[in-house]
């Protein structure tokens, strides 16, 4: 159950101060968020206590205070209370911080961000404001709402662990010896369920001893050697509880947060220590942070989505498999950090696209020094019927074997190994065919990481390649420089993974509702210097200014005539 919820639009217009323009971007987030279908905008509530504030509302709150770069839920609420425009937006009802916080971490403002942006990139693809069919990646480093001294590291975690293990085991071969009853395994002893059996074992050897204590009726010369016994137990178990065990428990707590991660933060446990743009010092200190990537086209960001590892390469697969519109594009166009033959395998035959992403060495092996250089196996020759290299310096390679490498993330790659010749022309090559350790020298060569090169090759430097390639920078890089230099987000306000997910998602989608404003308050303003209807239909094809939003309108004034500029889910309507 809801609240009755209705903006200001449609009551009577009594409160005069509650009036905002045409043009401004409350009413853009307002159509925009209604928009969204009912089915996807609500959710079931209880239909018991105090009724929820409509999703709407908050949404719209949140992407309003964010285009204005308020990312705090105090300052959002103190702007709720102060901002006619946001007044206008939430009817004047008083939210709370508490509710703002509460609902930007939730999983349903997950998936109404995650369907905003489904429903903004099916839009700009029906008007065809996605040019050249392109997908621009990239990814930045935001840092976490953490302490940077926080951290938790992977290996020291490892090598404490290990340490205990070896404590444990000492302790049970003395319980052993001390006639304790045990019978635990390496691997049970290396669990924290190991050492609440010792526990367990010497909580029942020592209710032995208190018997037999208390059965004992006279205490032998020298004490009795049941008390010191029992003393000794005590020291074991008080070692288990008060130690062993709670370090133990720390210990696998901390390997199940890692998760494949090398750090973590104690503040926000989701966050990852990496090295940030944003480096000062000029030492690469490690920060708290989260990998953002975002795919753009025109400089409308299309789709996001933050990872823990630092490296691109590694995120580019995930990141395409959440990517819902996909089929919109046929160009994935990326650095050089994302090339990689898992990636040019996925993207090319999986996906069925077209990469324009360099490899590490591609922008070096255009240059001389790399051409004329003997060391790489580029310069060599190469005999297809005999399959053999023969290195400048004349040295011959035959094929010797296959060999196969698995990475850590499980990709495998096929090699051929060519070894040199042990008899070759003279003296002189025999000795080059060595190192200087005596062995004979080996190449290794993978065929599919050069079929999948050669093509990046020629799909870079095709005229199309070169056009679409040289719009990276000027797309997906101006959005890094809008987000952190204009809406001064350099680092996240929320902790945890999903909060901070809702966090950069409505920073995002407040950036491209504030561009799309933007754009219209130019279209407009060319509208204004046109007086027939022909005209002003001829600047809307060739500008491809039909964006659609359901119920979104413009009025513009064209020579004292009005034409309304409806924008719906299939096209735009001139009126």
């Amino acid at each position: 159950m809801y609240q009755n919820y209705s903006t200001m639009e449609t009551a009577l217009p009594l409160q005069v101060t509650f009036s905002i323009p045409e043009n401004h971007e409350a009413r853009l987030i307002s159509r925009f968020v209604d928009a969204i279908p009912q089915e996807f905008l609500l959710e079931d509530t209880s239909h018991t206590g105090r009724p929820a504030f409509h999703p709407a509302m908050m949404l719209k709150m949140c992407l309003f205070a964010y285009s204005r770069s308020v990312f705090s839920g105090r300052n959002i609420e103190r702007l709720n209370e102060e901002s006619i425009p946001m007044k206008w937006l939430t009817g004047d009802t008083a939210v709370t911080y508490k509710t703002i916080n509460n609902f930007r971490s939730s999983g349903h403002a997950t998936k109404l961000i995650k369907y905003s942006f489904i429903l903004f990139s099916s839009l700009l693809s029906d008007n065809g404001l996605i040019k050249d069919d392109a997908l621009f990646i990239d990814g930045t480093k935001l840092q976490a709402d953490a302490n940077i001294y926080s951290f938790t590291w992977k290996k020291a975690i490892d090598r404490n662990e290990t340490n205990l293990n070896q404590k444990v085991s000492d302790l049970y071969e003395e319980l052993i010896q001390s006639e304790v009853n045990l019978c635990l395994s390496q691997e049970q002893l290396e669990d924290s369920s190991g050492i609440e059996a010792l526990v367990e074992a010497i909580e029942e050897e020592l209710a032995q001893v208190e018997q037999v204590i208390a059965e004992e009726k006279q205490v032998p010369k020298g004490g009795s050697v049941h008390k010191r016994r029992r003393r000794t137990l005590k020291k074991y178990r008080n070692k288990c509880i008060k130690d062993l065990l709670p370090r133990k428990q720390k210990y696998e707590q901390d390997q199940e947060t890692f998760q494949g991660r090398n750090s973590f933060s104690k503040t926000d446990p989701d966050a990852t220590f990496m090295c940030m743009k944003e480096d000062p010092m000029k030492n690469r200190e490690l920060k708290p942070g989260y990998n953002l990537q975002v795919a753009s086209n025109s400089q409308y960001i299309l789709g996001f989505d933050i990872f823990a590892n630092p490296t691109d390469t590694r995120t580019l697969l995930p990141f395409l498999s959440t990517f819902p519109t996909m089929d919109l594009f046929q160009y994935i166009v990326a650095d050089a950090g994302y090339g990689s033959e898992e990636n040019y395998q996925s993207i090319i035959d999986d996906y069925e696209k077209v990469p324009l992403i360099p490899y590490g060495m591609y922008h070096a092996e255009q240059k001389k020094k790399y051409k004329n250089n003997p060391q790489y196996r580029a310069n060599w020759d190469y005999d297809e019927i005999a399959d053999t290299y023969v290195d400048p310096d004349g040295v011959w390679f035959s094929f010797s074997h296959y060999s196969t490498r698995t990475d850590k993330n499980g990709f495998q790659r096929q090699f051929k190994v060519y070894k040199a010749d042990e008899e070759q022309e003279d003296s002189r090559l025999n000795e080059l065919a060595r190192t200087p350790k005596g062995k004979l020298r080996t190449t290794s060569v993978n065929y599919n990481w050069e079929y999948f090169k050669q093509q990046v090759k020629e799909n870079l430097e095709s005229e199309k390649g070169k056009r679409i390639y040289a719009q990276r920078k000027i797309d997906v890089e101006t959005v890094f420089g809008r987000m952190k230099g204009h809406f001064g987000m350099r680092r996240v306000h929320v902790r945890g993974k999903q909060a901070v997910h809702n966090d950069i998602g409505l920073m995002l989608m407040a950036m491209n509702l504030t561009k799309l404003m933007l754009e219209l308050g130019r279209w407009t303003a060319q509208f204004s210097h046109h007086s027939t209807k022909k005209e002003t239909q001829q600047i809307l094809s060739q500008k491809k200014a039909g964006f659609c939003c359901v119920s979104f309108y413009l009025e513009l004034v064209i020579s004292q005539s009005r034409f309304l500029l409806r924008f719906g889910l299939k096209a735009w309507i001139l009126d």
